[in-house]
C-alpha cells in the first residue's frame, strides 16, 4: 500500500502477511483499548491494530499499542527459573518444581523464625484480574502475611484513599462519554496527549463537536496545557489551596447547588468554615495563581450546567495527594456534579490493571472492596474459601512504601516482587538498593530476567507476558475487557495464574482452599463474591465470552442484566457507600511540608511521562520503534536559567539533590519556568536518584513531583560514555 505522491518518495507500508487476527486488550496504560494481534502463517505475531467495534478506542491505538506485538520476542525475556544462594554467585537454571519447593521452604523458614509478617509481598498493576484474585487467595489464605501491597501505591493510592474518604468506597464514578456531555473541564496535573493518547483523542473529538472551556492546572506548559483555554501554572504542591479558593468563591457568590448539598452531603458547615479562610487574595500568594483568574475559573465551573474534573499523577504523587482528591470531589459535590452525564470526578488510572488490583487483589483488604477491619467481611471470605476467619488479620498491614523501611529496620526478612521493579520505581534509589541488599530472601517474578532488581534477588521466576495469557483488565472507567492469548508463553515461562496456583499447593491452607484450574473458573468465583444488595462492584452478569462480544463491559453489571452494557456512572441516585448514604465534604487545612527551592538547591524538579515510554521502560526500552524517539534521560530547562549558568542546549549536566545525583542531557524550552526543571521518570538510575518521596499521610503515596535540586557542569566526554552504557540492553 502506498501513501503520498508517486514522484515524492511515497510511504510504503509493508505487507506483514497476516493470516489470522487474535482479539485481546492492550497491556500498557489504563485506557483499555481493544487490540488485535496479527499472526503470520508460522504463528508468529507480526502486527497490531485497534479494534474498530470497541467503544473505548474505536479502531485507534497509540504508538505503544501499534508495536505491542513486538513484546513477545523482545530482548531479555526470562524463560527458565533461576536460583542462587546468599553469596550471590551466578544464577543457576532450575526446574519449576525445584524452584517453587525452595521458595515455599524459604518463606516458611523465615516466618517460623521471625513471625508470619516477616515475609512481604509486593505485586503490580500489570497482571490479569483473575491472577490478582488468585494471588490474594494465596497471600491472605495460605502464606498469611499481612505485609502485602501493590506497586499501585506509587500511582493510584491517593485516588483510592480520596474516593473512600469522600464517597465511602473506591471506584471512579464517571466515564469517557462524560466528555461528550460536559460544559466545562478542569484537568488537574494531567497531560493526556502523552499519558493516555486515546483518552485525549476522545476529549479532542468531543471538543470538536461541541466547544466547552478546557482548563489545565499544571506547573509546566504540557501539551494539554498548550491546547487549553486557560492554563494555571500552579506552584508545585499547592493544589489544595487553589481548590479551597475556588470553593471559597463559589460559596461566597452563592453559586453552589444548595439543594444537592442538603440532600446528599455531610459536613457542609465545616467545609464552608475552612474554605472561608482562603479568599483569592490570600490564596494567590501561596499557589501562584492570580486572584482574578481564580474567580473567573470558579465562576466558569459553577455556572456550567455540567462540569467535570480529571486528574492523574500531578495530584496523586504529592504529600497532599489524598486531600487533593477529596478537594476535587468536594468541588464537584457542592456544584452538584456527581453521577450525571458530563458532571463527574474522574481519576485517570495509570497501569493497565491498577483497577483490577484495587478490586480483587486483597492488597488493602479482601476481595471485592471488602475490609479486613470488618469482621463480617472476614467471616464471609473465610467461609467462601474454606478456612478459619482467625487466619486473617483484623486490619491491613504495611503499604509498599512502609514495607521497604521495615526491611531497613529488620522487621521484614523476605520479599516477593511480582511484576514490579523498585530499583526504577521507588524514590531515593540509593536507599532502595541498600534495603534490597539486607534481605535474607528476595524473589523477582517478571517477564524479563534483566530487570534491575534481579541483580539483588536470590530467585527469578519467568512469567508469561500480556497476550500469552487469558483473563481480564479493568480500565479507568470500570470497564472489564478480555485478554486472549495470541501466542504461547516463551519456552518454560508460565502465566502468573499458574505460578500462584502451584505455589499454593506447598502450604497447609493450600490443601483446604480450592484454586480453580482456569482463569475463567477464578472469574466465576469473583462473580459470586460480587453479588450483594447495595454493592457497586457487581460483575455477576458478566462472562469472558460476553465481555469479548461487547468489547468491554462496565460495572456494575448485575446478574440478569439485559443487553451488553453496564452502568456508565456511579451515584446517579445520590446514594453513596457511607453509613448514612451521603457523601462527605472534607475540610482541607493546608500544611506546607514540601521541599522547596532554596539558595543551595534553587530549582524545583518535576517529573512525568513521555508518549513513547511506559513506566520503567522494562518493555518499551526494548522496542526500537519506541526507544529511538526517547533513548536517553533528558531534562527540560528554561533558556534564561540556562544562560545564567552557562549551560548549552544538548549538553550534559549533573542534577543534585540532598539524596543523590544523576547525569542528564539538557533540552532548552520555554515549557518550564526559570526556577524549574522537568525530567521524564522512565529512566533507570536517573530521576529517582534525586527524588524525595515524602509520603502522603492517608495513602502513603510518595511525592515524586516536588523536590529541590541544583545543577552542575560535568565533563561532556565522560557523560557521553555513560549515556552510551545506559542505552545498552
Amino acid at each position: 500500500m502506498l501513501f503520498g505522491r508517486k514522484d515524492r518518495n511515497p510511504i510504503r507500508i509493508a505487507d506483514k502477511k497476516v493470516v489470522e487476527w487474535k482479539y485481546t486488550t492492550c497491556g500498557y496504560c489504563s485506557t483499555g483499548c481493544s487490540i488485535e494481534v496479527g499472526l503470520n502463517a508460522e504463528g508468529n505475531a507480526v502486527a497490531s491494530r485497534g479494534h474498530a467495534e470497541a467503544d473505548v478506542n474505536r479502531g485507534k491505538l497509540c504508538i505503544k499499542g501499534i508495536f505491542e506485538h513486538e513484546l513477545f520476542d523482545s530482548a531479555g525475556r526470562g524463560d527458565k527459573p533461576l536460583v542462587r544462594d546468599k553469596t550471590f554467585d551466578a544464577y543457576q537454571e532450575s526446574t519449576w518444581d525445584a524452584a517453587l519447593d525452595t521458595m515455599a521452604d524459604k518463606i516458611k523458614g523465615i516466618q517460623e523464625k521471625y513471625g508470619r509478617d516477616s515475609f512481604a509481598v509486593v505485586s503490580t498493576g500489570q497482571i490479569l484480574t483473575e491472577e490478582f484474585y488468585t494471588l490474594g487467595k494465596l497471600v491472605r489464605g495460605c502464606i498469611g502475611t499481612n505485609n502485602y501491597d501493590g506497586n499501585t501505591t506509587l500511582c493510584m493510592a491517593s485516588a483510592v484513599s480520596g474516593y473512600k474518604r469522600s464517597f465511602g468506597s473506591d471506584g471512579p464514578p464517571g466515564c469517557y462519554e462524560d466528555f461528550d456531555h460536559t460544559d466545562c473541564l478542569i484537568a488537574w496535573g494531567s497531560n493526556l496527549p502523552e499519558q493516555h493518547p486515546i483518552i485525549y483523542w476522545r476529549l479532542k473529538e468531543a471538543l470538536e463537536k461541541r466547544k466547552f472551556p478546557l482548563i489545565v492546572v499544571d506547573p509546566r506548559v504540557t501539551m494539554l496545557a498548550q491546547f487549553a483555554d486557560i492554563h494555571l501554572p500552579i506552584t508545585p504542591g499547592t493544589d489544595v489551596v487553589l481548590m479551597n479558593s475556588l470553593m471559597h468563591v463559589i460559596l461566597d457568590e452563592g453559586l453552589e447547588d444548595r439543594a444537592y448539598i442538603e440532600a446528599h452531603c455531610n459536613n457542609f458547615e465545616a467545609l464552608a468554615e475552612e474554605v472561608a479562610k482562603w479568599d483569592p487574595v490570600r490564596a494567590q500568594r501561596v499557589c501562584g495563581i492570580d486572584e482574578d483568574t481564580i474567580r473567573n475559573v470558579a465562576r466558569l465551573y459553577a455556572k456550567s450546567g455540567r462540569a467535570m474534573s480529571i486528574w492523574t499523577m500531578g495530584i496523586n504523587q504529592s504529600t497532599h495527594g489524598s486531600d487533593g482528591v477529596t478537594g476535587i470531589n468536594s468541588l464537584n459535590l457542592i456544584t452538584g456534579n456527581i453521577g450525571k452525564p458530563g458532571g463527574t470526578s474522574l481519576s485517570i488510572t495509570g497501569q493497565c490493571n491498577a483497577m483490577g488490583t484495587r478490586e480483587w487483589s486483597s492488597c488493602s483488604g479482601l476481595p471485592g472492596y471488602r475490609a479486613l477491619e470488618n469482621p463480617e467481611h472476614r467471616e464471609e471470605i473465610a467461609k467462601f474459601w474454606g478456612i478459619d476467619s482467625s487466619f486473617f488479620p483484623e486490619k491491613r498491614g504495611l503499604f509498599q512504601t512502609d514495607i521497604f523501611p521495615a526491611i531497613e529496620t529488620g522487621q521484614i526478612k523476605g520479599l516477593w516482587l511480582v511484576a514490579t521493579n523498585p530499583m526504577t520505581s521507588m524514590p531515593n534509589t540509593a536507599r532502595t538498593r541498600k534495603i534490597l541488599e539486607k534481605l535474607d530472601f528476595l524473589v523477582v517474578q517478571d517477564c524479563y530476567s534483566d530487570v534491575e532488581t534481579t541483580e539483588y534477588a536470590h530467585m527469578f521466576l519467568p512469567a508469561a507476558v500480556w497476550a500469552e495469557k487469558t483473563g481480564t483488565f479493568t480500565n479507568t472507567e470500570r470497564r472489564y475487557n478480555l485478554v486472549r492469548p495470541a501466542v504461547k508463553p516463551k519456552n518454560t515461562s508460565k502465566a502468573d495464574f499458574d505460578i500462584f496456583r502451584e505455589l499454593a499447593t506447598r502450604f497447609e491452607n493450600g490443601q483446604k482452599i480450592h484454586f480453580p484450574e482456569t482463569p475463567s473458573g477464578a472469574f466465576e468465583e469473583m462473580k459470586q463474591l460480587s453479588k450483594g444488595a447495595g454493592r457497586t462492584l457487581d460483575i455477576s452478569g458478566m462472562s469472558h465470552d460476553k465481555i469479548e462480544q461487547a468489547r468491554g463491559i462496565q460495572w456494575p453489571y448485575r446478574e440478569g442484566a439485559e443487553g451488553l452494557k453496564g452502568d456508565q456512572r456511579l451515584y446517579t441516585d445520590g446514594k453513596f457507600q457511607t453509613e448514612n448514604g451521603k457523601a462527605n465534604l472534607i475540610p482541607l487545612a493546608f500544611v506546607d511540608n514540601n521541599e522547596v527551592p532554596c539558595d543551595e538547591y534553587p530549582f524545583w524538579m518535576n517529573s512525568g511521562r513521555v508518549v513513547e515510554h511506559f513506566h520503567g521502560r522494562t518493555r518499551t526500552g526494548k522496542l526500537g520503534n519506541l526507544n529511538k524517539f526517547s533513548p536517553t534521560p533528558y531534562m527540560e530547562m528554561n533558556p534564561d536559567a540556562a544562560k545564567k549558568l552557562g549551560i548549552k542546549h544538548q549538553s550534559y549536566v549533573r542534577i543534585v539533590s540532598r539524596r543523590g545525583d544523576a547525569v542528564v542531557l539538557v533540552q532548552l524550552t520555554q515549557r518550564v519556568p526559570s526556577n524549574m526543571v522537568f525530567i521524564p521518570f522512565h529512566f533507570y538510575d536517573c530521576v529517582n536518584r534525586v527524588s524525595l518521596g515524602l509520603l502522603d499521610p492517608y495513602s502513603r503515596q510518595p511525592a515524586f513531583k516536588q523536590c529541590s535540586v541544583k545543577i552542575e557542569h560535568v565533563d561532556q566526554d565522560e557523560a557521553g560514555r555513560l549515556n552510551v552504557e545506559r542505552r545498552s540492553f
